[in-house]
């Protein structure tokens, strides 16, 4: 797992990177370290947020999304697009115009994801209404609130709401649709437009299906240019929207809380946030609340660091184009589908992240030894030693991410 998150979050470009320490010191999950002048990650902690992106001052950190030509290599090209893609765009009146304008790039097929969010809120309220879900229940549409949950928060693990993401939702039914009209499977690409690099990593390792929904993840920023040219050119657009207002408003946080029709919800958004609701919920101070919606990006998806606008621009012009949906445009007859179509097809893996040693008399002979290490330090927490605290520099030393001899620069200066 280590290995792939590696390839599909983010990467550094060590020419750019100075060693500042910003995004080591502002990691939630303390998975950056900065030595010999350069940042690193520790994967295994690493839950894709993208703060490190959107934090450094040197544009050093690289989200990873698939190039735009990968499209070439199918026959029949499906475009995903997601509803935060349609706040990019200046005066835009007619999503119709962003949808035509990917048919002008190459695709052959549109199915928003935004018609996704809709049957996901729609068997969202049928299980709320069943009422045997642990409360307060947790969506985990944002996977990096899944990632997180798994790392720092496995005792909620019970609280997620098992139902899949709306893209991966949109993608099976678009697949299907493709296979009925008669496309043979192995001509069929489909292709989620992203607006941030968590999102990559969960469609490329196949968080929550049996096997990855999607062919490939582009990048909002990657693709907007070209879009926008050929959006000029359209005259006339195709009348291809099939989503309504409960679809479009997933863009932006609070959307999702709203489509379980329940007003017992909380809706939260920027991984600071995120942790403290989290923490409360651990806590068991969150007792009246019935259903949590949370985003690790500020604004939610209009605010991932894949987006060209700014997230409460985007916002805006989100909201301004809800007079032209009708309400909600699905329905769960429409698909055929039983509610296990819509739930998680696998288990997530639950990772350890603090975990010490498997063994637990080592973990426990190592707990010791960075706490007597930490003792001798003056916890200040300054981050020149290259770890983001005193307690992870004890305990890069004790498990040989750094040399047993190493010292804490603080001390040596006295």
């Amino acid at each position: 797992m280590e290995e792939l998150k590696s390839r599909h979050i983010v990467t550094l470009d060590y020419e750019k990177c100075k060693g500042c320490v910003t995004c080591m010191k502002r990691c939630p999950t303390e998975a950056i370290r900065v030595r010999d002048g350069k940042a690193s990650v520790l994967y295994d902690r690493c839950i894709g947020c993208g703060e490190c992106v959107r934090l450094c001052p040197h544009n050093a950190k690289i989200p990873s999304y698939d190039r735009f030509e990968i499209i070439n290599d199918y026959k029949y090209k499906i475009a995903l697009p997601a509803p935060s893609l349609y706040g990019q765009f200046n005066n835009l009146d007619d999503v119709n115009y962003v949808l035509s304008g990917l048919k002008k790039l190459g695709f052959d097929d549109i199915y928003e994801v935004g018609k996704g969010a809709e049957l996901n809120s729609l068997v969202a309220q049928i299980l709320l209404g069943r009422g045997n879900l642990k409360k307060p229940i947790i969506s985990t549409a944002c996977p990096v609130i899944q990632e997180l949950i798994s790392i720092r928060f496995s005792n909620l693990k019970e609280n997620i709401l098992p139902l899949l993401a709306p893209v991966d939702i949109a993608a099976k039914l678009a697949r299907e649709r493709a296979i009925r009209r008669g496309i043979k499977p192995s001509d069929i690409g489909v292709f989620f437009i992203s607006p941030c690099p968590a999102k990559v990593f969960a469609l490329k390792t196949g968080m929550n299906v049996s096997s990855p929904s999607v062919d490939g993840v582009l990048a909002v920023s990657d693709i907007y240019m070209r879009l926008l040219g050929e959006m000029k050119k359209i005259e006339y657009p195709e009348n291809l929207s099939r989503m309504g207002v409960l679809g479009l408003q997933w863009a932006s946080s609070g959307g999702e809380a709203a489509g379980v029709n329940r007003s017992k919800y909380l809706a939260a958004d920027g991984i600071e946030n995120v942790i403290s609701i989290l923490e409360a919920i651990e806590n068991d101070t969150l007792l009246d609340i019935e259903f949590v919606e949370l985003n690790a990006c500020n604004g939610g998806c209009v605010g991932g660091v894949l987006n060209v606008e700014n997230p409460y621009v985007a916002k805006a012009r989100i909201r301004q184009l809800r007079i032209k949906f009708p309400q909600i445009s699905s329905s769960l007859a429409e698909t055929g589908k039983s509610l296990d179509f819509y739930s998680f097809e696998k288990s997530s893996e639950e990772v350890d992240a603090n975990a010490l040693d498997e063994d637990r008399g080592a973990a426990f002979k190592k707990l010791l030894e960075i706490q007597k290490m930490l003792a001798t330090l003056p916890q200040n927490d300054c981050g020149r030693c290259g770890a983001p605290s005193c307690k992870a520099f004890c305990e890069d030393v004790v498990m040989g991410r750094v040399a047993a001899d190493a010292k804490c620069p603080c001390i040596n200066e006295k």
